[in-house]
């Protein structure tokens, strides 16, 4: 989606009971990684159920243009061929991942650990975003940074050492974007690459490295763990089945525990504890929600949701579950308005440097719809009710997540809940909108 495209405003209307069944769009962060490893390995890797987000396309573009062939079946399914690790070539041109921050953190990873100068731009929202915190690790692993935006931000480019400095990272802050781009840069490292984490995050990119071939350990004491990744793997390609992104189910989910007299069956949805705090919090809020069907898919712990249309109330949010949920905090204060009391939601640096500040992003979408709330710090704090006003309209900032809470939150308020843009959905979840009115929503706009 380019920055420069005109609106498309987007409008949700208090809706009717929802109902059905629905397979929300494959995990992004699965998708992602499936074509950087599915890419890079030696062989064939066959992909089901890849998001075919705006956001994963360009993440297919830079593997391809990095030497990779990947292509699209008529079944729907993908064909990613690699040459192993060392096999990446310098690309041609700029590599422009759009909004994707995930693609260009892992992407910066990969390359600069193979030797490759590369180029990395995005639309007007990633370029405000910071990349020094990736870029910090993978100067000590030698890379180079030959020119970059203030503030070590996009367009950027990033200079890879033709020998890999094996490094033990203790990363400053809890991130899987980090620590994923330090273990992919140590792929092609002649000595080991470790990382260190003080607290749980998302790992997905430790999963699908051992999935591919890889020798990699982790040693568990109390919160902290240490990941060790063996240098030059002879990574084979793999056939990978990519569950349902839970972040993308967040969204069909809250609404069913919103609009009075819901029940909704969302099927395969990925279930990693690393990945599961909002979950886990709409449970403490008296969400019922059962879980059914409890499987592995790709190496990920998967089942069917079933949700009913519930009487939330209000809970508080440790710190140290966020990395388990960041990207579900919009979603979560919108919850948090029909609830019954306070919630309240510690340590939120991190929605400050998201696709917005969605902090401030968030609240200031609750404030246009007339729900009360404080800032303080980095917690929010959300004076629920039993009715939302609603009639607003909120400043999605090209934020994806937030347009797509507020179209929730116009699900069940009491009046309309527009949306200034709703073209960037079609980074994560493309049949947003035609999925929501195939249970019974109301959204009228042109979000997919």
């Amino acid at each position: 989606m380019s920055s420069s495209a005109e609106p498309l405003p987007v409008r949700a209307s208090r809706s009717p009971a929802l109902s059905g069944n629905v397979r929300v769009p494959g995990d992004k962060s699965i998708s992602h990684r499936s074509l950087l490893l599915g890419g890079l390995a030696r062989g064939e890797t066959r992909v089901t159920g890849l998001l075919e987000g705006e956001d994963v396309l360009r993440t297919a573009d830079a593997m391809r243009a990095l030497g990779a062939k990947i292509e699209r079946n008529e079944d729907g399914s993908w064909v990613a061929r690699g040459n192993g690790v060392g096999g990446l070539l310098n690309p041609e041109a700029v590599l422009d991942f759009g909004n994707a921050g995930t693609g260009v953190r892992l992407m910066m990873g990969l390359a600069a650990g193979h030797g490759l100068t590369v180029t990395y731009d995005g639309d007007a929202s990633l370029r405000k975003r910071p990349m020094g915190r990736i870029l910090t690790p993978l100067k000590q692993m030698g890379a180079r940074v030959v020119d970059c935006a203030e503030g070590e931000r996009l367009p950027l480019t990033l200079e890879g050492p033709q020998d890999v400095i094996p490094v033990t990272y203790r990363l400053p802050v809890a991130s899987a974007q980090v620590k994923s781009a330090v273990l992919l840069a140590g792929l092609d490292c002649a000595g080991d690459t470790t990382v260190i984490e003080s607290e749980p995050t998302r790992d997905h990119t430790e999963r699908m490295l051992v999935h591919f071939g890889a020798d990699l350990i982790r040693e568990t004491e109390g919160s902290e763990s240490r990941i060790t990744l063996k240098g030059r793997p002879d990574l084979v390609g793999r056939d990978v089945t990519v569950p349902a992104d839970p972040s993308s189910a967040a969204f069909p989910l809250v609404a069913a525990l919103l609009v009075e007299g819901s029940r909704v069956r969302l099927e395969n949805v990925m279930v990693n504890k690393t990945r599961a705090g909002l979950l886990t919090t709409l449970e403490e809020m008296g969400a019922k929600i059962t879980r059914e069907n409890e499987r592995e898919l790709g190496g990920e712990p998967a089942c069917d949701l079933v949700v009913e249309a519930s009487d939330l109330h209000g809970v508080e949010v440790p710190p140290e579950r966020a990395p388990s949920m960041i990207d579900e905090y919009p979603v979560l204060a919108v919850a948090a308005a029909f609830a019954k009391g306070d919630t309240i939601m510690r340590g939120l640096s991190e929605l400050r440097v998201k696709e917005s500040d969605r902090l401030a992003a968030v609240a200031a979408g609750l404030a246009a719809n007339g729900v009360r709330h404080t800032i303080e710090g980095d917690d929010l704090i959300v004076h629920g009710g039993e009715r939302v006003a609603g009639g607003g309209t909120v400043e999605t900032h090209l934020d994806h997540r937030i347009a797509m809470s507020f179209l929730v939150m116009g699900l069940a308020s009491e009046e309309p809940v527009t949306v200034d843009d709703g073209a960037m959905i079609a980074t994560s979840f493309p049949a947003f909108t035609d999925l929501m009115t195939g249970l019974g929503a109301k959204i009228e706009g042109a979000a997919g």
